[in-house]
């Protein structure tokens, strides 16, 4: 019981957060995300916003199934999920980046800057101007990467989240 007690304590420190150990170096494949690939979509969601808002299975077979939806993942090379995006293509030329997710062992790997460049090639190809997100005034280093890969935030939305957290409107011209 011992053991047990100083493993917990290693992984789970005070706050009752588990800490994620790093994954194994591997390489990346970004290809489109399909309903086939749900229930790794949605165990991956549950796992980066565990304290935020999380899509249900309902609203991503909504996402998979609307024609104006564009989805894509990155992949190991053994398969498993390492992260995802879905964006909205909106009539007016523009494009609404509705979520976006990292597995925490994958994190400060550059992943979503490498989904968030895809996904603006993507999106010139289609003769999209504009992308659009909201962001958590909490998510500093989401706020980070947005800044860092030329999204400007235009204006504070106040309560946007269920917890009434406010959200913050980013956008960027492509």
């Amino acid at each position: 019981m011992a053991v047990f007690q100083t493993l917990k304590s290693i992984f789970l420190p005070v706050s009752g957060k588990a800490i994620t150990a790093p994954a194994l170096a591997t390489s990346y494949r970004i290809s489109p995300l399909t309903e086939k690939r749900i229930r790794d979509v949605i165990r991956l969601n549950h796992r980066c916003f565990r304290n935020g808002e999380n899509y249900t299975r309902h609203t991503f077979a909504y996402l998979f199934n609307e024609p104006n939806v564009i989805s894509y993942q990155v992949a190991t090379e053994n398969g498993e999920m390492a992260a995802f995006l879905f964006v909205i293509l909106n009539p007016d030329g523009t494009a609404h980046l509705t979520t976006i997710g990292v597995a925490p062992e994958h994190r400060r790997r550059g992943l979503a800057e490498r989904l968030l460049l895809h996904l603006e090639k993507v999106l010139r190809d289609k003769g999209i101007s504009t992308i659009v997100l909201e962001v958590r005034l909490s998510n500093h280093a989401a706020r980070q990467l947005y800044e860092k890969c030329g999204y400007v935030a235009v204006k504070t939305i106040p309560k946007y989240y269920s917890d009434g957290e406010d959200c913050i409107l980013m956008l960027r011209a492509i």
